[in-house]
């Protein structure tokens, strides 16, 4: 297994302690990608979609939790 391909795993785990508390609201999110430049790309599903404070939930929920726990990640955009 590739280191890549190691952290795109790490980076699904987080996902999956993630998903609980947003498919409680009615959201979801899916991961698109992880490249090479440490960029994580997620779709925001459900809820979170449509929802005006989703900016909130990507920036202080999921890119924090996703920077802490895999920390050789840079950023997580919206797709």
């Amino acid at each position: 297994m590739t280191e890549s391909e190691k952290t795109k795993e790490r980076v699904e785990e987080v996902i999956g302690l993630i998903k609980p508390f947003l498919q409680a609201d009615g959201g979801d999110v899916e991961l698109v990608s992880v490249d090479e430049s440490g960029v994580v790309k997620v779709k925001l599903q459900g809820a979170c979609a449509g929802c005006a404070f989703s900016h909130v939930t990507l920036a202080s929920v999921i890119e924090q939790r996703i920077k802490t726990m895999v920390p050789e990640i840079e950023r997580v955009e919206a797709v």
